[in-house]
């Protein structure tokens, strides 16, 4: 399975991007997607995630009501909308999928678990 980001740049705080993953290698509508990023000095956290289907979301506390995760089957693409940008959302953002199919896109086991792309770089001028 591969999986490509692109959308990432140089933004001014209180912009907006769009990130896209697309993926290779199996049928796309299996499988749960997910976003997690790396900030400067952190840990990979959580950002965003969605069910196969597409009927489920799930966004971490920080990004809530800023972050839409959203796929389209056909186009074996997942995209994360990220408006009111802050200079917290720094990051390297991962596009990641889940290694077994019908998952809930919860994203909440090993990292082992899913695939993972190279990651697209996020920076947030104040």
């Amino acid at each position: 399975v591969l999986l490509v980001e692109s959308g990432g740049g140089l933004v001014q705080a209180g912009g907006s991007l769009r990130l896209s993953c697309v993926a290779s290698g199996r049928i796309f509508g299996f499988y749960a997607m997910g976003w997690f990023r790396q900030g400067p000095g952190k840990e990979r956290e959580f950002v965003g995630g969605i069910n196969w289907s597409g009927s489920t979301t799930y966004y971490a506390d920080s990004v809530k009501g800023r972050c839409t995760i959203s796929r389209d089957n056909p186009k074996n693409t997942v995209y994360l909308q990220m408006n009111s940008l802050e200079s917290e959302d720094t990051a390297v953002y991962y596009c990641a999928a889940d290694r077994s199919p019908y998952r809930s896109g919860r994203f909440t086991s090993r990292d082992e678990d899913y695939y993972w792309g190279q990651g697209t770089q996020v920076t947030v001028s104040s």
